[in-house]
């Protein structure tokens, strides 16, 4: 089979891989689509991000769903030949935090493409890919690139858990790749009476605004735009951290009301934090990260038709053009979400 392979910055191969079997409680997969995630592009265009660098070739990919191609023993709720959106995050269910339901905390988490541990996390990037059973959600109803959206999407229900009541309050989003526009979804799906979003790209800006933004500001153009909002100690409740940038940190925390509520999901390694005004405005700075039963809930939003992800999907290019595809991903001036066909 055919797999994704980085071997460092801006070397990407595609890469025959033996295909294995399944065991007990496990199912062979035909991968349908994967979506290239920002963490995806950290290792293609840097290597790596922060501390976390690839010390040997890694297949790539978290963001996946694929047809059900055989059936391990033990193996039930599942046929042949189904659609799944196939979830990455395979915690170890023994540890001590597994064992208080904080899943994504696990101490020994197998997260496909990571090269935090070593010997990395090989990812979901094949044409074939054993997973267990357990991981795979049924995603009846779904096109493969919808359910392929079930990842980044649980990302965000995990942050609007994290945020708390919701209902009736001013949301601002710093960031609007998928994440931060998905957030915009998530948010308004929970109640929130009010959105503005920023980022430094029209592009993304306007799928911001089809997501349901009620307001967007593009900070290069308009750096400023954010100060009314400071105003009387500040205005917004909520403030989804998408960017992983201290800029959009520091101008989003100017812009929160006492008691506000900062929800960092943007990963751009460390950065300086404005603690004086945390601490004046009382603020309540929360970090979230992956996911765990969100995955699933997520999948069930899709199907029901309360959260529609495919405006989101502006590039599906097939497994051959996968280069193309990690170098549209990049491109933040026209392309939000760009999905690797592997069927």
């Amino acid at each position: 089979m055919k797999a994704i392979v980085v071997h460092g910055p801006k070397d990407l191969r595609i890469e025959e891989r033996p295909v294995e079997a399944p065991g007990a409680g496990e199912v062979r997969l035909r991968l349908a689509a994967g979506g290239v995630c920002g963490s995806d592009l950290h290792y293609y265009n840097h290597g790596g991000f922060g501390a976390v660098r690839l010390r040997e070739p890694m297949i790539l990919g978290h963001e996946v769903s694929a047809h059900v191609e055989a059936l391990g023993p033990d193996v039930e709720g599942l046929e042949l030949g189904q659609l799944v959106a196939v979830s990455p995050s395979r915690p170890c269910r023994t540890c001590h935090y597994c064992q208080e339901g904080l899943h994504n905390q696990c101490l020994n988490m197998r997260f496909y493409g990571s090269a935090m541990p070593f010997p990395h996390i090989q990812g979901a990037f094949r044409e074939v890919l054993v997973a267990a059973a357990i991981q795979c959600v049924p995603a009846d109803g779904l096109t493969p690139g919808e359910a392929a959206m079930a990842e980044p999407l649980a990302v965000t229900l995990h942050a609007t858990r994290r945020a708390g009541e919701m209902l009736g309050k001013r949301v601002l989003v710093t960031g609007c790749g998928p994440i931060g526009v998905l957030a915009i979804l998530c948010a308004r799906r929970a109640g929130a009476a009010e959105i503005v979003a920023t980022d430094l790209s029209d592009f993304t800006l306007s799928l911001a605004r089809k997501a349901g933004a009620d307001r967007t500001i593009n900070m290069g153009s308009e750096p400023d735009a954010l100060t009314p909002f400071a105003a009387g100690k500040g205005t917004f409740d909520v403030l989804y951290e998408c960017s992983g940038a201290a800029p959009a940190l520091g101008a989003g925390i100017a812009a929160l009301r006492p008691r506000a509520v900062i929800v960092q999901l943007g990963l751009g390694g460390d950065m300086a934090v404005p603690m004086m005004a945390i601490t004046a405005k009382e603020l309540d700075l929360r970090g979230s990260f992956r996911f765990h039963e969100e995955f699933a809930t997520g999948v069930g939003l899709m199907q029901k038709g309360l959260v529609d992800v495919t405006p989101l999907i502006t590039h599906t290019l097939p497994l051959s053009e996968a280069v193309a595809a990690f170098e549209l991903a990049s491109d933040r001036s026209q392309a939000m979400k760009a999905q690797i066909a592997f069927a």
